[in-house]
C-alpha cells in the first residue's frame, strides 16, 4: 500500500468487502467511493482481460489517487449520478457495486475542510468544494425550526431545539464563520464527559445536510438496484444508523423506506437475496490498527 493512500484513507474491511463482490477477472465493477483508492486497488488486482472498474468521487483531492491502469475509469462526480455515468460509458449493467460510506480520514485531518472540531478553520464541510452551501451558510441562514430538525434527524441530538435556539441568538450579533467561533457557542450546552460524542453528532448532522448525503445515498441505492446484473452484488459499508437503516431496507425490501411488498401468496417481493444475514464488523486487530473503523458495518446482497 502506498504512503499517500495511507495518509488519505485507510480502507476499512478491505478483504471482506472486496471478497464480497465475488469478482471475476472479465467483469465490470464500480467503486462509488473511490477516495484513497484502497478498495479500488484491491479490485484492480483481481481483474484481467476484459475487466473494468469505474471509480466515482466528487472530491478533487481524490484525483491525486487516480490509478494508472488500463482497466480503470475515474468519474469525477457524486455517486447519486451513477445511472447517468453508466449510460455515458455505454454500460448497461455491472457485476458488483461497492460503497464505503465513511468520510475519508483525509477530510477529518485537513483543517481547511472544516469536517472536524479538533481544528480551527472555516466552517465548510463540502465534499465537493465547487458546490452549494457550506456549514457556515447553514448555521447562519437556516430558520430555527429547520436547524433544529437537521440536528435532530441527522445528529439524533436530544437537545436539538435548545442548540438551534442558542445558535440563532448568537448569530444575531455576528456571522459565525469558523469552527472556533461555532464551538464557543455550542460547547457550554454539553457536559464535559459527553462533550466529544455530542460535538461529533453536531458535526455529523451539518456534514450530512451540507452534502445532501441521505438524498444522494437513496438515489445511488435505487440506481444500483437497477444497474446490477442478475447475480450481481451490492456491497456497502456504513458508519451510522441513518445510512445503515437505508441500506438494510433496500437489501431486504427493495426500497429505502423498508416497506415490504408481497405477492398474492404473501411472499416477500424483493430484488435481492442477502449474502450475509448477520452484519460483518471489523475484528479487534483492525480496530486497533484503524480506530475509525470501530463503527463500520458491512452488508452484502445479491441481485435475484
Amino acid at each position: 500500500m502506498e504512503k499517500d493512500e495511507l495518509t488519505y484513507h485507510i480502507p476499512v474491511l478491505l478483504k471482506e468487502s472486496v471478497d464480497g463482490m465475488n469478482i471475476r477477472p472479465d467483469g465490470t465493477y464500480v467503486d462509488v467511493t473511490f477516495g484513497g483508492a484502497g478498495h479500488s486497488r484491491e479490485i484492480l488486482s483481481r481483474l484481467g482481460e476484459g475487466g473494468r472498474l469505474l471509480g466515482f468521487d466528487q472530491d478533487e483531492d481524490a484525483e491525486r489517487n487516480i490509478v494508472n491502469d488500463p482497466h480503470f475509469i475515474f468519474v469525477r462526480s457524486n455517486f447519486r449520478y451513477l445511472y447517468n455515468f453508466l449510460r455515458y460509458h455505454d454500460i448497461e449493467q455491472v457485476d458488483a457495486i461497492l460503497a464505503d460510506l465513511g468520510v475519508s480520514s483525509h477530510h477529518f485531518d485537513d483543517s481547511e475542510r472544516g469536517f472536524s472540531f479538533r481544528f480551527d478553520g472555516d466552517l465548510d464541510m463540502r465534499m465537493n468544494k465547487r458546490a452549494g452551501l457550506t456549514a457556515a451558510d447553514i448555521v447562519n441562514t437556516y430558520e430555527e425550526e429547520r436547524l433544529a430538525n437537521v440536528l435532530y434527524l441527522y445528529g439524533e441530538l436530544k437537545n436539538s431545539r435548545k442548540l438551534a435556539s442558542v445558535i440563532v441568538k448568537a448569530r444575531s450579533g455576528r456571522t459565525i464563520r469558523t469552527i472556533g467561533e461555532f464551538l464557543e457557542i455550542i460547547k457550554p450546552l454539553f457536559g464535559r464527559e459527553r462533550e466529544k460524542k455530542e460535538l461529533a453528532k453536531v458535526f455529523q448532522a451539518l456534514r450530512i445536510e451540507v452534502n445532501q448525503e441521505m438524498e444522494a445515498l437513496k438515489e445511488m441505492l435505487l440506481a444500483a438496484t437497477e444497474a446490477l446484473k442478475p447475480g450481481g452484488r451490492l456491497v456497502v459499508i456504513t458508519y451510522h444508523s441513518l445510512e445503515d437503516r437505508m441500506v438494510k431496507n433496500i437489501m431486504k425490501t427493495g426500497n429505502v423506506e423498508g416497506k415490504a411488498k408481497t405477492d398474492f401468496f404473501g411472499n416477500l417481493q424483493t430484488p435481492f437475496r442477502l449474502v450475509n444475514n448477520k452484519v460483518i464488523v471489523p475484528d479487534q486487530a483492525e480496530i486497533e490498527r484503524n480506530p475509525r473503523s470501530r463503527s463500520a458495518k458491512l452488508r452484502i446482497a445479491e441481485k435475484k
